[in-house]
């Protein structure tokens, strides 16, 4: 699975922005999906997750909601949508890729993920 995550940019605070990740190579619909992020100096860190049946997601309590995660099988994309931002969400985003035995299953630990995409740079700054 090829990923390349886009839709990055530089947003005031409470501003909102929209990250996708298109996804190619295999049968994307067979994967749980993941969207990361790691700020300066800070570890990576799970942000949202969905899973490969569209059914089941979960969010780090720092986005739970203000950020939604949502996929369209059609389009092999994968979305975060991210509303009222803070500066303390400046980082760089990646999306991963990740093949589950069970279809509704979904996956909070960046080291469970088999592909990553490039990342995509937000920045939460007046």
């Amino acid at each position: 699975v090829q990923l390349q995550a886009s839709g990055g940019g530089t947003v005031q605070p409470g501003g909102s922005l929209r990250l996708s990740c298109a996804g190619s190579g295999r049968t994307f619909s067979n994967y749980a999906m993941g969207w990361f992020r790691q700020a300066p100096g800070k570890e990576r860190e799970f942000v949202a997750t969905i899973s490969a049946s569209d059914t089941r997601k979960y969010y780090a309590d720092s986005v739970k909601g203000r950020f939604t995660i949502s996929r369209d099988a059609a389009k092999n994309t994968v979305y975060l949508r991210m509303n009222n931002l803070r500066p303390e969400d400046t980082a760089i985003y990646y999306c991963a890729a990740v093949r589950l035995y069970y279809s509704t299953s979904y996956e909070t630990s960046p080291g469970k993920y088999d592909y990553w995409g490039q990342g995509t740079l937000v920045t939460v700054s007046s």
